[in-house]
């Protein structure tokens, strides 16, 4: 007796095209109708038109689309909105209350730590992640917490200047 198998149409047919998701973006409850497969990042810039979030590598190896969900940083391209139904996203543009820019933000300016600016949303997203943790002690521990964020114009050594303004962490490693 041959086993039953099932065709990849046959499982495709039974995929719904689309599905309810609700999120609080920036302090703002949103439903979404989206396909199921649907990645964090591409709900965020392509549904509710939040495009500070850069799409980068898309393999989640870059952090240019790291935002906060629930208070810590992940990369949005590796998540699927659908398992984040409910909580509570941060992009860069929720991060400013009203002018008033984030402490992070203010010393990213300051240090001129977004030279060419386009990691420097998932930066930003990731350092306030890193102050969310508490683990930091030493400069050394800025720099390992930040290795999943890749700056490709050079702008390491204010980035971490910047984060360690903001969390007055002893500059010695």
């Amino acid at each position: 007796m041959l086993a039953e198998t099932k065709s990849y149409t046959d499982t495709a047919a039974t995929l719904p095209e689309t599905r309810v998701v609700t999120l609080t973006v920036n302090g703002t409850r949103r439903q979404l109708t989206i396909a199921p497969w649907t990645t964090l990042l591409d709900a965020l810039r392509e549904y509710l038109d939040l495009t500070g979030t850069k799409k980068g590598c898309d393999h989640g190896q870059c952090g240019a689309c790291t935002v906060l969900v629930d208070g810590k940083r992940i990369n949005s391209c590796l998540t699927l909105a659908v398992m984040k139904e409910g909580a509570d996203i941060t992009t860069i543009e929720g991060l400013a209350e009203g002018d008033a820019l984030h402490p992070i933000q203010s010393a990213f300016i300051e240090h001129d730590a977004f030279q060419c600016g386009y990691c420097t949303p998932g930066q930003i997203c990731s350092a306030v992640g890193l102050m969310n943790e508490g683990r930091v002690r030493t400069t050394a521990d800025i720099r390992e917490l930040m290795s999943g964020n890749i700056c490709r114009c050079g702008a390491y050594p204010h980035i971490v200047d910047a984060i360690n303004e903001v969390l007055q962490v002893p500059k010695k490693a």
